[in-house]
């Protein structure tokens, strides 16, 4: 008997029955132009709508009350809020993105069960993924899909860049950053990197001279791959924990770049109070700047970030927010000072894929030049309020970056060795590094698709990229 997974899973006691209607294509709608005093009508264009899909199933159970607990798992199976992989066994290389509608009246006969589930899915079926590689710039991708293709163009950049562009045999193109004018203008290089550590090692780094809002104690070790608090010492009331800072070479800075990859996962316990901050300090060890995440309540876990111009003070804090979704947090802490111009970035990162996502930002200017100390040090500390539990905190990647001034005549690098660029034409969006960067987007380019046959694809700046495509075809 055939069946059918959904979202990844199979369930055996489901199988579907006779007497299903599986649509050819999806609805279509004409929308027709009346011109008064000329015969007929005028195509005006064409709609597609969503495929809707009936599945009579039958369902096996042991008996009339294991039924009854079927009916439970399969609400939540089918149950969800976004569309999901639905696949036919009979049609195992054809993937529908489905949607439950309606509701599941089953008709019970003791150990057996019937009744119809309605599916709402995209217009169109898909294959399965497919990956071509680029041996050249210039490459012939053979697509053999029905209807037009959206493909995601991964780009890993070898040299330095200040432009990526992707073109079709129909000129189409989609391109970030801008080319050189090699009559008038030169490259240069925006930000200089002068600190970049794994947290692989805890050589180059001291705990002497290392000053919190609060107060140092205990250790923290490295497992080889992160930072993390080792012991927290003791305090009746207090903030408390271990701190230990390193010095920027090169140094010091006054216009500055920070990001560091973090870890604080307070979700798994409302019990949880803690923090994890990142410090900037200047050459005589005072306070320039800190980012920070935190949970300081009782019962409830939150993620609050904190960002702060100044030390314990006088200050400023620009940034004082907290998002649900950052109780169990792993991501980027960047904050930047151009000038007297304050820009901090939160975002968790994905692990599995590397890109972005609960995404907050904030700028401020300091007007009156208040908080303008240079920066020689940086600076991890762990924290913990009185006897209340930490949660598991890490820091995992600490980057420290020089701004380098703009001058006229001058196109700056956009992405550097080791980078890596996506253009993803089905969720329209451009990254760097995980990071949605639809800023850099030329005026002209456009998210084009692939098309029926040979597509011819020329990759620019020549040299600079090793390039794939990723795509799935798409069936009327």
């Amino acid at each position: 008997m055939a069946s059918f997974s959904f979202n990844g899973i199979k369930k055996d006691y489901v199988y579907t029955l006779r007497g299903r209607r599986r649509p050819a294509w999806a609805p279509r709608t004409l929308n027709w132009l009346n011109v008064p005093g000329m015969p007929g009508a005028h195509l005006e264009s064409v709609e597609t709508s969503l495929r809707p899909y009936d599945v009579p199933i039958g369902i096996k159970a042991e008996n009339i009350g294991d039924l009854q607990k079927i009916k439970e798992d399969l609400a939540e199976w089918l149950l969800h809020d976004e569309m999901k992989e639905l696949i036919f066994e009979d049609e195992p290389d054809r993937t529908y993105f489905a949607i439950v509608d309606g509701t599941f009246d089953l008709e019970e006969l003791v150990r057996v069960g019937k009744g119809v589930i309605t599916f709402i899915c995209d217009p169109y079926k898909y294959g399965p993924e497919k990956e071509a590689v680029f041996p050249s710039d210039v490459v012939s991708l053979n697509y053999e899909g029905t209807a037009p293709g959206d493909p995601i163009f991964e780009l890993e950049v070898l040299q330095p860049v200040t432009f990526a562009m992707i073109q079709n045999q129909n000129d189409d193109y989609m391109m970030i950053g801008k080319p050189i004018n090699v009559v008038e203008d030169t490259a240069y290089e925006k930000e200089t990197l002068l600190l970049h550590d794994t947290c692989s090692s805890l050589t180059g780094w001291t705990n002497t001279g290392t000053v919190v809002d609060g107060v140092v104690s205990g250790d923290m070790v490295t497992n080889g791959a992160e930072f993390e608090p080792n012991s927290y010492g003791s305090s009746v009331s207090q903030w408390h924990g271990p701190a230990y800072k390193k010095s920027i070479q090169g140094g010091p800075i006054q216009d500055f770049r920070l990001e560091t990859l973090v870890g604080f996962y307070s979700k798994n316990s409302s019990k949880y109070i803690g923090r994890v901050e990142v410090y900037l300090l200047d050459d005589q060890g005072r306070m320039v700047c800190k980012v920070a995440l935190k949970d300081v309540y009782d019962g409830k876990s939150t993620g609050w970030a904190e960002v702060r111009a100044g030390d314990s003070d006088i200050n400023y804090y620009f940034v004082n927010h907290n998002e649900n979704k950052w109780s169990s947090f792993f991501g980027v802490l960047r904050l930047t000072r151009e000038g007297n111009k304050w820009k901090a970035y939160i975002a968790k990162v994905d692990r599995d894929t590397g890109k972005h996502h609960s995404v907050y930002k904030k700028s401020w200017t300091d007007v009156d030049n208040v908080f303008s100390r240079n920066v020689a040090q940086v600076q991890i500390h762990f924290g913990k309020r009185g006897s209340y539990n930490p949660p598991p905190m890490e820091v995992s990647d600490i980057k420290v970056y020089k701004l380098n001034p703009e001058q006229t005549n001058q196109t700056p690098y956009i992405a550097q060795p080791g980078d890596v660029i996506l253009f993803e034409h089905k969720n329209k969006d451009l990254l760097i590094n995980g990071e949605s960067r639809k800023d850099l987007k030329d005026f002209g380019a456009r998210y084009f698709e692939l098309e029926k046959g040979e597509n011819t694809l020329i990759v620019h700046p020549s040299d600079s990229f090793n390039v794939s495509c990723h795509y799935r075809e798409r069936f009327k």
